[in-house]
């Protein structure tokens, strides 16, 4: 695809991945809305130039929030970005229903009511493309966040899906397995993480030569290993 002269809804595009992401589809020449949900960010945003539609995606009233804010324009791209994680780890302390909650919605439940809101508006577009970012540990979790990689494993499982349902239209899906980054969620993790810049760079790549997914950074070494061996890639994910 094209991105010059697109329009599209990139949710969770005031930080992280998300800004990066918003920032090089501009310089792409597409028009890019933007959500995000803490004041300070999104004024930042419009400081920018960025037109922010402010929801909170860990809810139903977030999801509501952004097809109002959108009034029925038409989008030719919907990138469901936005994400989070939640201390689940019995191994330190209980788990707080409440967190837990807000992941779930926030990573499973509202990109695929975004999806179902906005596949009208898509299909009526000449091409269109749905991205959904899920993670590496939707391909094999970790031991300490189980919560976030079910949800991410479960978003994974709903593209598949949904990419056999939509092919020989001209919605195009695309998933996007980023591994740690450089973020504010990964601000408490040691060790290596790949720069915002580069995973959103590589994310691009993909969208513009149409591929089906975007192994992003050692992404890519994982995927080869649990081609070979799954319990061999769940082995080594789940020592961390």
């Amino acid at each position: 695809m094209k991105l010059q002269g697109k329009t599209i809804l990139l949710t969770g595009g005031t930080d992280g991945i998300g800004l990066r992401l918003a920032r090089q589809f501009r310089g792409k020449g597409a028009q890019v809305i933007v959500t995000g949900r803490t004041p300070q960010r999104i004024a930042t945003a419009e400081a920018d130039g960025f037109e922010v539609i402010a929801a909170d995606l860990a809810g139903p009233d977030g999801v509501a929030a952004v097809v109002t804010g959108l009034g029925g324009r038409p989008i030719d791209v919907l990138v469901n970005n936005a994400g989070m994680g939640a201390a689940h780890d019995f191994r330190i302390a209980s788990p707080l229903v409440e967190d837990d909650e807000r992941t779930l919605w926030l990573n499973l439940h509202a990109p695929i009511r975004l999806i179902a809101a906005l596949i009208p508006t898509l299909r009526a577009r000449p091409e269109a493309m749905i991205v959904n970012v899920t993670s590496g540990l939707a391909i094999a979790p970790n031991a300490g966040s189980p919560v976030y990689c079910a949800s991410k494993a479960a978003l994974r499982s709903y593209t598949l899906a949904l990419r056999a349902q939509l092919k020989g239209t001209g919605i195009h899906v695309l998933e996007a397995l980023p591994p740690v980054v450089e973020t504010q969620m990964t601000s408490d993790r040691t060790g290596s993480k790949l720069a915002p810049e580069e995973c959103a760079r590589q994310i691009i790549a993909a969208m513009e030569s149409g591929k089906d997914e975007a192994n992003v950074g050692m992404v890519k070494f994982l995927r080869a290993v649990y081609s070979i061996s799954p319990a061999l890639a769940r082995s080594i994910m789940l020592r961390f």
